[in-house]
């Protein structure tokens, strides 16, 4: 069962550090023993978020030697680590979501499905019919390429894509406490293509693979803004994606800063 009453937060543009150290935080918090049942710590959170300045996240063991440091600091693009698993993400045009709630019995592709109807809902809201992934990649065979270091380079099972390409990349993590076990799971909607510009720091002796690099993100993934042919208004997106999950989940929301 999902829990009736939520907390919700729109935390806006925050340097990536912060942001990743906020959702491990929230869903360390939530773990504790016995938390009181009546504080809003005992709820389960939607976040909303941005990134300033633009930053590259790395997956929980991901070599961070696969990142051309110097080229980011160039660009003033952070580089920051994820307390999930996955690949690299430029963190650019997009609004990230994050959700904290008891694991429960759910095993770790119901919960991917849950939050996925959700966004969808929210989604359909702003306008776009995206729909889910239900097949698996082989990923043991497809981190052995090159082109898979981007995080964006397949969908897995439960993410969203629009017309075959993906929209919303995600990424989920359990932690365990005595208040039971916390999913963690954050992911980006893309509402731009400035993400297809990981290319550009990744450390690559091969010309040749950051182009395959580059041509699988342009190929593979699509933002909002393409979709729609306009500028995306990120905080009407935002109301979008909350309401889908109060509407998807049948849920009320506790605004919180």
């Amino acid at each position: 069962m999902i829990p009736s009453r939520w907390r919700f937060l729109n935390t806006g543009a925050r340097a990536g550090s912060l942001n990743m150290a906020l959702d491990e935080h929230l869903a360390r918090r939530l773990g504790e023993e016995a938390p009181d049942p009546r504080s809003r710590d005992a709820l389960p959170i939607l976040r909303l978020f941005r990134w300033d300045p633009w930053a590259i996240s790395l997956g929980y063991n991901q070599q961070l030697r696969e990142i051309d440091i110097g080229a980011c600091r160039r660009d003033g693009v952070d580089v920051v680590r994820r307390p999930t698993g996955g690949r690299a993400i430029l963190h650019a045009e997009e609004l990230t979501y994050s959700v904290v709630m008891a694991a429960g019995r759910r095993s770790i592709l119901q919960v991917y499905n849950e939050i996925s109807r959700a966004l969808v809902r929210g989604l359909l809201l702003f306008g776009v019919k995206a729909s889910v992934q239900r097949s698996q990649p082989d990923f043991a065979e497809a981190y052995r390429q090159p082109s898979s270091i981007p995080c964006f380079s397949s969908s897995a099972r439960y993410e969203i894509e629009w017309g075959g390409r993906k929209l919303v990349g995600s990424a989920q993590r359990r932690f365990s406490g005595g208040g039971g076990d916390v999913v963690l799971q954050h992911g980006s909607i893309l509402c731009g293509p400035a993400h297809q510009d990981l290319a550009r720091y990744l450390r690559l002796g091969d010309g040749v693979v950051r182009d395959q690099i580059r041509n699988a993100l342009r190929e593979r993934t699509v933002d909002l803004s393409t979709i729609l042919n306009r500028c995306v208004d990120t905080e009407e997106l935002a109301a979008c994606i909350r309401r889908g999950f109060a509407l998807e989940w049948s849920v009320t929301f506790t605004e919180a800063h």
